[in-house]
């Protein structure tokens, strides 16, 4: 074990333990006190990963309870949330459009739609890429896309234009990123949110209303990473066309669309059709709720037989593929929003922020998209969000801005970390693909994290409370 990892093993109870034994703050209660410092070794653990992240998320499970914070029941039943189970259908899904290639298939041919001199390439990989990840799990999509664009880029010679691969691999990453947050469901931070809101509101997101919001403003910052990337960032020399041969003889490899691909693409478009029309389903199956129309969906899959008929289209030895470390940490953020809201402990936070009532509502925004954009940098995003977004609904009804304006903000600037390698998973896999350097990705991150503040924090102030009907100041 090294000097640094027993350091950062040491110091979550260590602080656990300093804090507990001094007692709670003022005028906080035992309940509130007792999962501060549960939370503070969480989040110790989480950002320094002193443990697997998806074992640190197990510690609500031992903390609340044994601290006197939250009973057992209600700590684990948040890792049974709805939001959970949607996840895991969500994944399920993902699976078969992997397993029968059906998201290669759609990638090499919006390639293809773009055409093939330099520049286009890169938009057309920008655009398959978050495509994709608007629908399944961006690691998923990041990787799939990595190993086509080493085979495009493997037709020039490497020394001849190596910023082609640069620009190239960086824009599978960003993107991946990027598309993500346009859906409700296309990230996890995204379902925190959601989730959250549904605990502290009583109310919900839809997904009509999420992709009329997100959308645009993940279109906008797609085009601006595509012509920083391809016009500004790297010099990527004589625009000729390369890449077609490639993408002409991977698609020739795929054949014609499969009987298996054309159901899980059918079902995959009703999934899409009953999210978006969900409320008017509702006239008529009154009890129906995404979770439901997903596993539904998913079930469905284990049911219609490929076309030899020997084997269903997706098969338990599939499913087994989940990520179930992120269904772990999913269910700790929901554990934790729910005991820092049921302890006081928000309420608490939210009476400590009164000070921030003396700030522009715009300029506390942007502060905190900076500031949660470059903390995600070193740390998970969605544990990220899952320690910010309960103590953010406490302090803006306190501060007297609405909540969502500070916690949609949040959980969108978690998305658009572009710095380092460890920031995000789609920016580790492009880091191990050998064509970039660190310097490569920090100075082409540190313009792409400075605009992505500036436009999440405008597009925010402006545009949710006319898109939401919302007001800024309560």
């Amino acid at each position: 074990m090294s000097p640094n990892n027993f350091i950062s093993i040491i110091s979550g109870p260590l602080i656990f333990i300093l804090l507990y034994v001094n007692g709670p703050f003022g005028e906080m209660n035992f309940q509130a006190h007792a999962i501060l410092c549960s939370s503070l070794w969480i989040a110790i653990w989480w950002i320094f990963e002193a443990v697997p992240i998806p074992i640190t998320s197990l510690l609500p499970l031992v903390l609340f309870p044994l601290s006197g914070g939250l009973d057992i029941n209600l700590t684990a039943s948040a890792y049974g949330d709805k939001i959970i189970f949607f996840y895991i259908a969500g994944f399920i899904i993902a699976i078969a459009m992997q397993k029968w290639n059906l998201h290669k298939r759609i990638a090499l041919n919006i390639i293809r739609i773009f055409g093939s001199d330099k520049t286009k390439v890169i938009l057309g990989f920008m655009i398959s890429t978050a495509f994709l990840s608007m629908g399944i799990s961006n690691t998923s999509t990041a990787i799939m896309m990595l190993t086509i664009g080493i085979a495009v880029t493997s037709q020039i010679s490497f020394n001849e234009n190596k910023n082609f691969g640069k620009a190239l691999m960086l824009g599978i990453a960003y993107s991946a990123s990027i598309g993500g947050f346009a859906t409700l469901y296309g990230t996890p931070p995204n379902m925190i949110l959601k989730s959250n809101i549904e605990q502290f509101y009583n109310s919900t997101i839809e997904y009509n209303s999420w992709l009329i919001m997100a959308f645009p403003l993940s279109i906008l910052l797609l085009i601006i990473c595509w012509i920083y990337l391809s016009k500004f960032s790297f010099d990527l020399g004589e625009n000729s066309e390369i890449g077609k041969k490639e993408i002409k003889s991977q698609l020739k490899k795929l054949g014609k669309i499969s009987y298996e691909e054309k159901i899980i693409s059918s079902l995959f478009l009703v999934f899409i059709l009953a999210l978006i029309f969900k409320n008017k389903i509702q006239n008529y199956i009154i009890n129906i709720d995404d979770t439901v129309i997903a596993i539904f969906l998913s079930i469905f899959l284990f049911l219609i037989p490929n076309k030899k008929n020997n084997k269903k289209l997706i098969e338990w030895d599939d499913a087994i593929k989940l990520p179930w470390g992120i269904v772990l940490l999913f269910g700790a953020g929901l554990s934790i929003a729910f005991a820092i809201q049921n302890s006081g402990l928000a309420e608490w936070i939210g009476n400590q922020s009164i000070f921030l009532k003396n700030f522009s509502p715009f300029i506390i925004l942007l502060l905190l998209v900076l500031s949660v954009n470059f903390l995600t940098e070193i740390t998970s995003n969605l544990a990220t969000v899952s320690m910010l977004l309960p103590i953010l609904a406490s302090i803006g009804s306190t501060i007297g801005i609405h909540p969502y304006i500070l916690m949609i903000s949040t959980t969108i600037a978690a998305s658009c970390a572009f710095m380092l390698p460890v920031a995000t998973p789609p920016n580790a896999i492009v880091f191990g693909s050998g064509y970039l350097k660190m310097n490569d990705m920090v100075k082409t991150g540190l313009f792409m994290n400075i605009i992505s503040i500036i436009l999440i924090s405008i597009y925010i102030y402006f545009f949710l409370p006319l898109l939401w009907g919302i007001d800024i100041i309560n």
